[in-house]
């Protein structure tokens, strides 16, 4: 036998593999490789006694420690043995026909899902597995630079999806979807992923029926719970105590798809990769940041959902707090999931209980511009006569630790405002003793240096710097240090739903919100929602299409700030 050494270990063997996993072996070669899709390896080379002839018995290195090894398993054979079945509860809803089903089939396109696997849609409408398959056909598409075989691959990922109509609260129905889930898993080894694509109000339910009468006999069972996560801190720790009544804190995925968006992920990158910005990223040369959601169209008949929630829930307390908090974050032990999420939480319960007095709420009203009207909130038939849900929202928030104490974290969100995005912004302080601040006149705003990450739409990132204008006068300019995504990477960004839903069939969890994490996330918010709520506050009148209510910038000022994105639009 071969003496092996141990070089690299993944940190989670059993959900590393996808179909996409490489075995590379020669009977000359010294290295023994296996590599999954996100290029974690398994390597071993002999070793070899002082003749070079190799040793006899077996081991691998850990630490320095020989461990005995009687054999190297065959892996890619036991993976490709794994059977994983995709069950999407709420099949018929819009998010399941626009988003879950198109990213399945990209990951399909792409090989990253595993070899053998199944989608099935379960929801209580009647349809046949052709009906459903007509259904979603219709949504799927190709990226724009993998066109090759795109119908024959959409045919193939079609035949591959099931129906099965139940009710969400039935075990019966569960049991039945069961039986068809092992005619297909065949007797191998079964992985089952659910995704919850349905009003919070039946997770419970389904979780319960799904968990006793469909999880996997011989491998894992795992769920994905899509927001809201509750209204409040109450509602979040009764839904998190009710699911844990059938699962395991490892076998819940709470999904926020803005954390799969490139930008987000791209945050830990940009700050721990490159030594220039780790020692600027803390109070000494930060003046503010700034979070900032904006979208330029209203409800649209979506108000009755949108009314129990308001944007400060349905934006910020997950969205934008989630970005703020990888964002802030000390540098995590290592890239594992658990240790970013811990450092996530560490951000999180620093952080001061957000007072009414340090939020602007606002709501859109009706307009004419151009001879064309736009309706107010109100106007959606939707929404309750005389509503104060607020459908825009700014506040400030602080982090009470050693890195950014006394730096306000402003956030902005609303609906129906002059333009669409989500950026990050991050405002340093003025240059100390400035020997050309005569150049810049008394709006000392203008030349201070900002890095800007947008997330949405036209991905970049791009720092604004200080720059002398070509020619014999001393005039200064402020100009771009610009990385556009669309020409540097020519190449289609994938869907956040891609990333996340690939992450929870790898059981790589970085991406997902701990029960601990959304504890402390409620606890910022709760009080000040309350507040809002029994004190009837009036939200702000501003036009739909505006730049959203005047109060969003006495708040800024309040903190001697100025909202970059007007700057850079004005």
């Amino acid at each position: 036998m071969t003496i092996l050494r141990f070089y690299k270990l993944p940190s989670s063997l059993s959900t590393a593999f996808s179909s996409r996993h490489e075995r590379s072996f020669s009977g000359s070669s010294e290295l023994v490789t296996l590599t999954t899709r996100r290029n974690q390896c398994w390597r071993f080379s002999p070793l070899k006694s002082s003749n070079g002839s190799p040793l006899a018995g077996a081991s691998w290195k850990d630490d320095g420690k020989e461990m005995p090894v009687p054999k190297v398993p065959d892996i890619g054979s036991q993976l490709a043995e794994n059977r994983v079945s995709i069950t999407v509860v709420g099949a018929s809803g819009d998010l399941a026909k626009k988003k879950i089903f198109p990213a399945l089939f990209a990951l399909y396109y792409e090989d990253y899902l595993p070899q053998h696997f199944t989608v099935f849609g379960y929801a209580r409408s009647k349809l046949t597995d052709e009906e459903l398959r007509h259904t979603i056909s219709k949504t799927l598409t190709c990226r724009i630079d993998k066109r090759e075989n795109c119908s024959d691959k959409m045919e193939q990922f079609l035949q591959r999806c099931f129906y099965h109509s139940g009710q969400y609260g039935s075990e019966v129905d569960f049991c039945e979807l069961d039986n068809k889930l092992k005619e297909k898993e065949d007797g191998k080894i079964a992985n089952r992923l659910f995704y919850l694509s349905i009003p919070p109000n039946i997770f419970v339910d389904v979780v319960r029926g799904a968990s006793r009468s469909a999880s996997s006999p011989n491998g894992w069972t795992r769920f994905i719970v899509e927001k809201p996560f509750g209204r409040d801190s109450e509602s979040s720790s009764e839904l998190t105590r009710c699911l844990k009544m059938y699962l395991t804190e490892e076998q819940i995925f709470r999904i926020d798809h803005y954390l799969g968006k490139e930008l987000v992920e791209n945050l830990s990158v940009l700050r721990f990769a490159n030594l220039v910005f780790e020692p600027l990223w803390s109070r000494n040369y930060i003046r503010n940041v700034q979070l900032i959601f904006s979208e330029d169209f209203g409800t649209e008949g979506r108000g009755g959902y949108f009314d129990h929630y308001g944007i400060i829930r349905d934006i910020m307390q997950n969205h934008l707090l989630q970005i703020l908090a990888l964002f802030a974050m000390e540098t995590p032990v290592s890239l594992d999931g658990e240790d970013i999420r811990n450092e996530k939480v560490k951000v999180l319960r620093s952080m001061r209980v957000l007072k009414l007095d340090d939020v602007v709420v606002g709501q859109y009203k009706g307009h004419t511009k151009g001879g064309k009207s736009f309706p107010a909130y109100t106007d959606d038939t939707t929404v309750p006569k005389g509503s104060l849900t607020p459908t825009f929202a700014a506040a400030a928030l602080f982090i009470d630790n050693a890195r950014w104490d006394g730096v306000p974290f402003l956030m902005k969100a609303g609906k129906a405002l002059h333009r669409r995005g989500a950026e990050i912004r991050v405002q340093f302080r003025h240059v100390p003793g400035n020997l050309y601040k005569r150049k810049f006149g008394t709006d000392l705003d203008k030349a201070t240096n900002e890095l800007v990450i947008r997330v949405q739409p036209n991905e970049a990132i791009y720092l604004k710097i200080n720059n002398k204008v070509p020619g014999l006068s001393m005039r200064l300019d402020s100009s771009n240090l610009n990385l556009l995504y669309s020409e540097r990477y020519p190449r289609e960004i994938p869907d956040a739903y891609e990333r996340l839903l690939l992450d929870a069939i790898e059981g790589e969890r970085r991406l997902f919100i701990r029960s601990d994490e959304l504890d402390a996330a409620w606890a910022i918010f709760s009080p000040l929602l309350r507040e809002l709520e029994e004190k009837k506050v009036v939200p702000e009148l501003y036009p739909y299409g505006s730049r959203g209510p005047v109060g969003a910038h006495y708040l800024a000022a309040k903190y001697n700030v100025r909202w970059g994105d007007l700057i850079d639009s004005s």
